[in-house]
């Protein structure tokens, strides 16, 4: 008898050898369960044609059509043999749209043969824009006959096509064929819904739900499926952080009071303003957790230049008060020096305890990072053994093992999105018992994300920004239509500086990266290839030289050396640099009140929450911000509306859900927390909320029962797979 369960069985014995390896390889698919997992992104129905005119750039995509055109071109090459080579240009249309495909030299025969005029097919490959029309080049396709007896009836005689997520090595046709071979395999799928859940909110069991995602025959079956799948990725996802959660609440945690007029209060009366509203409700409740004996989790939301920084500084204070450390962790060098910087500013004599001239309640902040001199950090690491050390503020390096703490009360950590849950616990086992953990995030995330993503953690939004910020205007500068805009781009930079202000210009890429010489071989086909991402060296080169002669203008990128990157920083702060050429290195924490402008080059090329947060580094002074978003998409493209989005709103709540709706449900927060992006498969998190919300009850009165799972074998095998997926992905992150 066969022990593996049929859903756990290798791909590559049930497949072959190839198709598994590409399957592994480039799907992330291993086992019979996971390609059953593995969903239709969509459905073709024949006689029915996809939107061309809708088609992403840039990524794989499946196209149902019929040939309308069909031309075969000789064109003088030095490659080809007889010094003829040949271009085969079809026109494929659907109604909507058109759209051209390109196949050259010895792979023009077949398909001049087979596509035909009136031909309708299936093709597969990557859209490009190519003399500003959209093509493909090279697809590989697959003729919809219908009518030819060898095609097996059952891969046809469903009217609707599963078309699959898919890569160039394998196309979406050749995945359906793969799960007809698996499809008997779903009878022996374990339900992870507790019956009495499923019976009640009448969905179909989990056999039904896969057999009707893969081989519907009506719409109302694909209905039924996805509502099904949702529900099981919802509630497995809620069950484990509603465990967690239950677990975290067993864990017992030192209460930490502030004394009455103790180093908070003498803060607090250094401080040149008042706490907005909204900064003393996440106050109190911050504070409310920090009374209480089980450890704080709690999420702090906040827009760029909410304050947040004061918000859990004064947390810290609380902690230190308390007699307990506070840590606050960064996700790179700059920032942390940075937050280092801005903390001991704010404090002022309150930062040096143990020194003359130090106020009585003082106490010492120290930075720790990975590339500090030995002294230094041998003292930073007795500072805070000894505990003369109340607040430290580091990156990473803090959880090495090596650093010890005298009494860690509170951990606070900025952008939670580059923090896993591992790292996480590292950093509570430094504690006696469990600290507090207060997770800051600039990134605004709709309710339904916050539950699904940082669902084992309480939330606080800081929504009103601080007064005295200025409104930043944002617009668009099409390039490529209209050029003579992004010049006056570059003169509007000048009038900033004429203007004693300074300004940022953002570049996706840095531009030492090693020529590969297979690169360089350009070949008629590579014609079809777009330009790489403007680089921050190439583009400080042309601006010095050119539109910006005359200011001083400086680089900034994540390869340097970090003294360089701080000594850069330093200059722009002091306001010794007019303009900033730099990546995304600005994007989290770089706060200089005098850069009133930005100009983000190729803007197509970063997500709405990334644009977002870098066109918050302008406007933090008195001084209105400006931010001008350079792109040669065309019009109509879906990166231009995604453009046009940023630059009609400064609400990041708004622009979250627009990104959210935009991108591929699966990818939640870009590089989001591990694990919970890669187990949404048909979840959708901005519609679904009340499915998810729905799912955090259920999940958290089944827990409250039975934190075991007894008696549910199936539910403790879908959490152990979500589990392992979202620790192999930690462990790939390093």
């Amino acid at each position: 008898m066969d022990l593996v369960p049929a859903l756990e069985e290798p791909l590559k014995k049930v497949l072959g050898p190839a198709t598994a390896k590409v399957m592994a390889e480039h799907l992330g698919l291993h086992t019979v369960g996971d390609l059953l997992h593995h969903y239709p992104r969509r459905y073709e129905e024949r006689g029915q044609l996809t939107h061309l005119a809708d088609l992403p750039m840039d990524e794989h995509v499946t196209v149902v059509a019929m040939v309308a055109d069909a031309r075969l071109h000789t064109f003088a090459s030095s490659k080809a043999p007889r010094g003829k080579g040949q271009r085969l240009e079809v026109t494929i249309t659907d109604g909507s749209g058109r759209l051209q495909l390109v196949f050259f030299g010895n792979g023009v025969h077949k398909p001049h043969k087979e596509l035909l005029p009136g031909t309708r097919a299936m093709f597969a490959g990557k859209a490009s824009v190519f003399n500003r029309r959209l093509q493909l080049a090279h697809p590989a396709y697959e003729l919809l006959r219908g009518d030819d007896p060898a095609e097996s009836v059952e891969t046809w005689a469903g009217t609707l096509i599963p078309l699959y997520p898919a890569t160039a090595k394998l196309e979406s046709w050749k995945i359906g064929k793969a799960l007809q071979t698996v499809l008997p395999s779903v009878q022996e799928a374990l339900d992870p819904l507790p019956p009495a859940l499923r019976e009640g909110r009448g969905l179909v069991s989990l056999p039904e739900a896969l057999l009707k995602i893969h081989r519907p025959h009506t719409k109302a079956d694909i209905e039924d499926a996805r509502a099904r799948l949702k529900w099981d990725e919802a509630f497995v996802l809620q069950v484990a952080l509603a465990r967690r959660r239950h677990t975290d609440a067993l864990l017992p945690a030192v209460a930490r009071r502030p004394s009455p007029d103790g180093l908070l209060t003498a803060f607090d009366d250094r401080l040149p303003f008042t706490l907005t509203g909204g900064q003393q409700k996440v106050s109190k409740e911050i504070f409310d957790d920090l009374a209480t004996e089980h450890p704080m989790h709690r999420l702090l939301q906040g827009e760029v230049g909410s304050g947040k920084t004061l918000v859990a500084l004064r947390a810290m204070l609380a902690v230190v008060d308390a007699g307990g450390q506070a840590a606050m962790l960064a996700p790179t060098e700059v920032l942390a020096q940075q937050h280092h910087r801005s903390i001991t500013e704010m404090m002022g004599e309150l930062a040096e305890g143990g020194m003359l001239g130090g106020a009585e309640h003082a106490t010492k902040v120290v930075l720790l990072t990975g590339s500090m001199g030995t002294a230094a950090r041998r003292q930073a690491m007795l500072d805070l053994v000894t505990g003369d050390a109340g607040l430290v503020i580091g990156t990473h390096a803090l959880i090495e093992d090596k650093v010890q703490f005298h009494d860690l009360g509170l951990v606070v950590v900025d952008e939670q999105h580059r923090f896993g849950v591992e790292q996480r616990d590292a950093l509570r086992g430094k504690g006696k018992q469990p600290p507090h953990l207060l997770v800051m995030t600039a990134t605004p995330i709709p309710r339904t994300v916050a539950m699904t993503v940082f669902g084992d953690l309480e939330t606080s939004v800081l929504d009103q920004l601080p007064a005295g910020r200025s409104p930043i205007a944002t617009h668009v500068v099409p390039a490529a239509d209209k050029p003579h805009f992004l010049a006056r781009a570059w003169e509007r930079v000048r009038e900033e500086v004429g203007n004693g202000h300074q300004a940022y210009v953002v570049c996706p890429r840095i531009g030492d990266e090693e020529d590969d010489p297979k690169k360089a071989r350009k070949t008629a086909e590579d014609e079809a290839e777009k330009r790489p991402p403007l680089a921050v060296l190439d583009i400080a080169d042309h601006l010095a030289k050119g539109p910006l002669t005359g200011l001083r203008v400086e680089v900034l990128h994540g390869r340097m050396h970090p003294d360089d990157k701080d000594a850069v920083m330093r200059r722009f702060a002091a306001g010794d640099t007019d303009v900033l050429v730099a990546t995304t290195v600005i994007e989290v924490g770089v706060n200089v009140p005098n850069a009133t402008a930005m100009v983000i080059m190729d803007a197509d090329r970063f997500g709405v929450s990334q644009l977002h947060q870098l066109r918050g580094r302008v406007g933090r002074g008195s001084a209105a911000g400006l931010c001008l978003l350079v792109t040669e998409m065309p019009e109509a493209s879906p990166a231009r509306q995604r453009l046009t989005a940023v630059a009609s709103t400064l609400d990041g709540f708004e622009l979250s859900r627009i990104d959210l709706e935009q991108r591929r449900e699966g990818d939640v927060l870009g590089q989001a927390q591990s694990g919970a992006r890669s187990s949404l498969r048909v979840l959708a998190v901005i519609e679904d909320e009340e499915i998810i919300a729905e799912a955090r009850e259920e999940a958290t009165a089944l827990v409250a029962k039975d934190p075991e799972l007894t008696d549910l074998p199936g539910l403790r095998t879908a959490l152990d797979a979500l589990l392992d997926e979202e620790r192999e992905q930690f462990l790939e992150k390093g």
